[in-house]
């Protein structure tokens, strides 16, 4: 297992194969802060080869998963600190944040309480599976005050497709939770803290059957095939399948199947 990196903008816990990265700082709403981008991408760099880490969970501290871009940051650089460059340079590591967590090989849970605002919306939709409390708000708030949700539309189309997120970015609509299922955000809503942990140990304890390399490979597949043609998308599959059949958790899984006893990566 690799090690972690020395974070202060986020708290990290790994127990049992399963990572948890806090945004640790609730009273200013968990914002996507420059130091905390750069070291949620120190993480997900350090963990993208570990196969001992088989899921991992973002939350916020404070009852609050994030609200977004540093407001503060924004306000200086309208106030002429940052050239147009700087600003690009900005957007587009935020885009690689939200790229870096798109294509985890993990599974990656999103545990949303109070806000998912704005950069915090579109980072929702970078993760696999999003479990919302009842109490949460989610809004794409750019257009309200005068900005584009530009590096995260991508993955708000890839999670909503294009009518719901063509509405949502356009006219910065407030969802609850269970609004936010309804439209294929949100996979569960529970109440409260506890529930939040149960849903996400039972997540954890389905994922813990599954061959960690398997899940990787699947994951890159599913990234892969929508931007292929059919017959790219064909050849892609075959040469992803045989990968894994020749792999040694192939070999493991099958001789587990007939030999009738659980996987090594099952076995607790």
């Amino acid at each position: 297992m690799n090690a972690l990196p020395e974070t202060k903008a986020l708290d990290l816990e790994l127990e049992a194969g399963w990572l948890t990265i806090w945004f640790n700082q609730p009273e200013s709403r968990n914002p996507l802060t420059g130091k905390r981008v750069t070291e949620l991408l120190a993480v997900c760099a350090a963990i993208r080869d570990d196969r001992d880490i088989r899921g991992v969970t973002i939350r916020g501290r404070g009852g609050i998963f994030c609200a977004g871009g540093d407001l503060k940051m924004f306000r200086s650089a309208f106030q002429g600190e940052a050239n147009r460059q700087e600003i690009i340079d900005m957007s587009l590591q935020a885009g690689v944040l939200f790229d870096a967590v798109n294509t985890l090989p993990q599974l990656t849970v999103m545990a949303v309480e109070g806000a998912a605002m704005a950069g915090g919306f579109g980072l929702t939709c970078s993760g696999d599976i999003v479990i919302a409390d009842e109490a949460a708000k989610f809004s794409l708030t750019e257009t309200m005050i005068g900005l584009t949700p530009a590096q995260i539309s991508p993955f708000v189309l890839q999670r909503l497709g294009a009518r719901e997120g063509r509405r949502l970015m356009l006219t910065a609509a407030t969802m609850g939770a269970q609004e936010a299922k309804s439209v294929g955000l949100v996979d569960a809503v529970v109440s409260g803290p506890d529930d939040m942990n149960a849903e996400i140990a039972r997540i954890g304890s389905q994922l813990m059957r599954c061959a960690p390399g398997a899940v990787a490979d699947t994951k890159a597949l599913i990234l892969a095939i929508p931007n292929m043609s059919r017959q790219q998308q064909m050849q892609a599959a075959a040469e992803n399948f045989a990968d894994r059949m020749v792999s040694d958790e192939a070999r493991e899984g099958i001789a587990s199947f007939f030999d009738k006893r659980k996987p090594k990566w099952a076995e607790e």
